[in-house]
């Protein structure tokens, strides 16, 4: 692969998955991990990455206040956002991840609606904050700078507290062997938590993500009541997960 074949990889990369790893890297395209090291530092000095120890971050991922423009497949996320709201209802606790399609859900939120948002994502905290109905509890402990959520035994312990009646997750990857991954040790156990204190779970992804994984796993297909993509439902590219008992919407 030329370098600059391997370079558009990586950001291809860095913007589905919001955060790699130079180790999966050097395995997914077959170089050294110094190569990749090479890579990402000349992708930093261009702007289009931060570069990170162990590997990279997405620039508007690492942002407190995500970007109203530019976000990697903004319109898609601003789609699944708007299935998303139609799931909320007047009086419910919900809790939600971190990401920018929950942001995007964030700012979509109607104006009438009154009911409580949960999370530990300071980017979708402070769009819940602008909302004029809502009540807003932050889950409060360590925050991750690289995820800018809050993570820690204090946030899990405050959600096993919590019995909320919708989840919102936000995805990394998705697939049928594997469900939900991720690559973020204390982001996966954050989640984990979420999805046990939870009636229903919603995991939001688009279609990019679906049939892809991450090292470490969130949670099996079975824990997932609805799965969101901007796609149609009845887009083959679901029917397995459909199958698999998941409402798509």
């Amino acid at each position: 692969m030329l370098k600059k074949e391997r370079q558009s990889y990586i950001l291809q990369q860095v913007n589905l998955h919001n955060k790699v790893l130079s180790s999966t890297l050097s395995v997914d395209i077959h170089v050294s991990e110094d190569t990749i090291r090479r890579d990402l530092l000349e992708l930093a000095e261009e702007g289009k990455l931060i570069k990170v120890h162990g590997g990279a971050l997405s620039r508007s991922f690492s942002q407190v206040h995500v970007p109203v423009n530019g976000v990697y497949s903004q319109q898609n996320k601003i789609r699944i956002a708007q299935k998303a709201i139609g799931l909320i209802e007047n009086g419910m606790f919900v809790l939600t991840g971190g990401g920018t399609t929950i942001v995007e859900m964030a700012r979509l939120l109607p104006s009438h609606l009154k009911a409580t948002f949960i999370s530990g994502s300071i980017a979708a905290i402070l769009e819940y904050m602008d909302h004029p109905n809502i009540e807003v509890i932050l889950i409060g402990d360590k925050i991750s700078k690289s995820s800018k959520i809050t993570v820690g035994s204090e946030a899990i312990a405050k959600i096993r507290q919590i019995k909320a009646d919708i989840c919102f997750v936000g995805t990394n990857a998705i697939d049928l062997q594997h469900g939900i991954t991720d690559n973020d040790w204390e982001v996966v156990q954050l989640k984990k938590a979420m999805i046990e204190a939870s009636r229903k779970v919603v995991c939001l992804s688009i279609a990019e993500k679906i049939n892809t994984f991450q090292p470490i796993q969130i949670c099996p297909l079975d824990k997932i009541d609805i799965l969101i993509t901007e796609t149609d439902a009845d887009d083959p590219l679901l029917k397995p997960y459909a199958d698999a008992g998941i409402q798509i919407l």
